[in-house]
This record gives C-alpha cells, structure tokens and sequence, in this order.
C-alpha cells in the first residue's frame, strides 16, 4: 500500500505541472488582463499603465512570468530573457534558474536564498487587493471547508440509506417516491432552488432565516477577523448558533440537489450486487437479511459509489461557486467569482493549482479507500 501511495504521488506530480502550464497559457492568451481594470479610467495614463506592468512584472512574455510564478527564475536577475531575437525574446535567461546563492532557484530558500515562487510557497499578491494570495486563499478555505463538510456528511449519508432502501425495496412505493425526486432535484438548476429558498424562508413571508452571509454583521464582527475570535471566545454557544443559521439554506440546497444523483447511484450499483452469486449463496446458507444486505452487498456496491464519491468532494472543498455566490458564502467559490469579474489572475491561478490537488488527493483517497471496502482488492 505504501508503495501504491508513493507511486500514485510520484505520478501526480507532473499531471499538476501540465495543469499550471495549461491554465497559465490560458490566462496569458485570454483578452485583457489585470491592467483592463484602468481601461474606463481617464485620469490613467499610458505611462501610469506601462509602470504598473513592469511593477507586476506583466510587461514580460509569458514564459518568463510562469518561470518566475512557479519559482524557477530569479526575478531580480537584469535580463530576464536570453535575448532580443525572435522566439529567444520569449526564452527566460539560464542566468534567471539560479539563486542569490548560485544554487538552483527552485531549491528551498536556505539552500537557494531565493522565496519567491509557489515552489517555496509564495503565490504572490493579488492585483485588485494588494494582499498575499496565500492568505486570501486561507481565509476562504475554513468557510468552504464548513459548509462543504456539513453538506457532504449530509448528503452522502442520505443518498445511501435512500439507494439501498429503494434497491431492497424495488419497484415500492418509496422506490417509486425516491426515482420522483431524484429526477425533480436533479432537473432542478442549482441557483433556482436557492434563489426559491430564499424567497420562501428569508423573504418577506416567513423570514425565519438569514438570506445570505456566514455570520450576522449586526451582532459579531466579520468571521475570519481577529475581532471575531476574540467574540467567539467570549461567546461560542452564540457564535457557534449563529454560524448554523446561516448553513441551513446553503446545505439545504447542496444536499437536495447531490442527493438526487447520488441516491440513484447507490441504487443501481446495490441492485447489481444483490442479483450476485455470493449474495444468493449467502441467503442459501441462511444468514439473516441485515448481515446479507450490509455485510455483503452493501461493502461491493460502494466501490462504484466510492468514485463518484471521490470525483464530488474537489466540487465542494474547491468551493460550489453558484451555492456560495447566491448566498454570499465567504468561501473559496465566491473568491473565484470576484477573482475572475476584477481580472486578478495571482488569486485566480492560486485557486485553480489548490483545486487540482484537491483532485487529485482526492481520487488518490479512493483508491485508497477501494482496499477497504474490498479485501479481494491489493495494491
């Protein structure tokens, strides 16, 4: 298992690389660009445009901004590129992969002498804000990490119970009951169901829950602030009571709308395991139906479930951007939105290297988990 583990590492290292290089060229080739925030400002010049480029170090070609975004380059070398000729205008200088200390740049900082870069953990600073990208992201993480841990300890739970129910019980009145909402709460849009529940439970008729936020303003400061610690050490009952208010609508909605498909997967994948031979000759030998249902079929039918399992956690933990926009969710899927509307690549190529990891942990987690369920599987 170790072995697998290192291996499976190992392997995901250069599928990360590829995917910083893709987004990279991607945001590089895309029209405008962090300095598109000047563009219906009269009182900035060209000059004014021109400094705050070379300030961010945009005014250089791409490859030499992704040499030194990753932490190869040394940015403080004079001539960044290798020379003024076509195509080696566009090549970074070798001079640029060294250190201050002559050791190769992407080397740790003692060694190297050189912190810039994601290689030593520095993802730069956000254009719009000014402040470290790191720290942005770290501040958004803990509310996604809340609401994405509520709702998917929710909805998997559920999701199981409903499928394997609904297999037992085939063609039953609940099995018939749980195919209806699943096709109603999968056909349903993702920020319908939220804006309805917004109208119903925070509008001007029930008005029983707040419509959008993590905390109530009125009562605590913002949540992630030192203020707001300090208040929730005074007062965590309170902090704790309000924090759940606002999660209900948000994980209301992500439950019902993963449930839908969820539960319809655990059925099939239950009904395929059941019709098997050693679950008829489980019952043939007389094991009671709980010990046949859960302790035999139930264990094989969760390695399909197991993937797609696997596949929905970088959806939650990377932030549900249309979930957390409609609330106003102060997580990781609202920073995205507001890196993408202010142009503030930094944040948005932080955002997208953190959710490729997530990825990729997180089918290495499955995997994983496979030998688990399954003791027939060895890696």
């Amino acid at each position: 298992m170790t072995k697998y583990v290192v291996r499976r590492v190992a392997q995901a290292i250069p599928v990360l690389f590829g995917v910083t290089i893709i987004t990279y060229l991607i945001l590089a080739l895309a029209p405008g660009g962090p300095e598109s925030r000047f563009a219906n400002n009269p009182r900035i010049t060209n000059e004014v445009r021109e400094r705050f480029l070379k300030a961010w170090g945009l005014d250089q070609p791409w490859p030499v901004q992704y040499c030194r975004w990753m932490g190869f380059c040394n940015p403080d070398v004079e001539n960044p590129v290798v020379s003024d000729a076509p195509i080696l205008d566009h090549v970074p200088n070798p001079a640029a992969l060294l250190g201050p200390s002559g050791w190769p740049n992407f080397l740790p900082e003692p060694i190297s002498g050189s912190s810039n870069g994601v290689l030593h953990g520095d993802f730069g600073f956000s254009v719009q804000s000014g402040q470290y990208v790191s720290n942005m992201i770290a501040r958004a993480a803990l509310p996604t990490f809340i609401l994405a841990a509520f709702a998917l300890v929710i909805w998997i739970g559920i999701a199981v119970l409903m499928g394997v129910y609904a297999a037992i019980h085939r063609y039953s009145f609940f099995d018939q009951a749980a195919t209806v909402f699943a096709y109603v709460g999968f056909a349903m849009p993702t920020f319908w169901l939220g804006i309805m529940l917004i109208f119903i439970f925070a509008g001007p008729g029930l008005n029983i829950l707040p419509a959008g936020g993590m905390t109530n303003t009125r009562l605590s400061p913002p949540f992630g602030s030192e203020a707001y610690w300090a208040y929730f050490g005074r007062e965590p009952v309170e902090a704790v009571l309000d924090i759940g208010k606002h999660l209900i609508l948000p994980v209301f909605t992500l439950v019902v709308v993963n449930i839908a498909g969820d539960s319809r997967f655990v059925r099939a994948s239950m009904l395929e395991a059941l019709n098997q031979d050693y679950v008829r000759t489980a019952k043939a030998k007389g094991l009671p139906g709980r010990a046949v249902t859960f302790k035999h079929a139930l264990r094989n039918a969760m390695l399909p479930v197991l993937t797609n399992i696997g596949l929905e956690i970088p959806f939650l933990f990377t932030g549900a951007i249309v979930t957390e926009t409609i609330f106003s969710w102060p997580g990781i899927g609202n920073l995205t939105i507001d890196a993408t509307r202010n142009f503030d690549y930094p944040v948005l190529m932080g955002v997208l290297l953190i959710s490729s990891t997530v990825v990729v942990l997180a089918n290495l987690l499955a995997d994983v988990a496979y030998a688990f369920v399954d003791p027939r599987i060895k890696y």
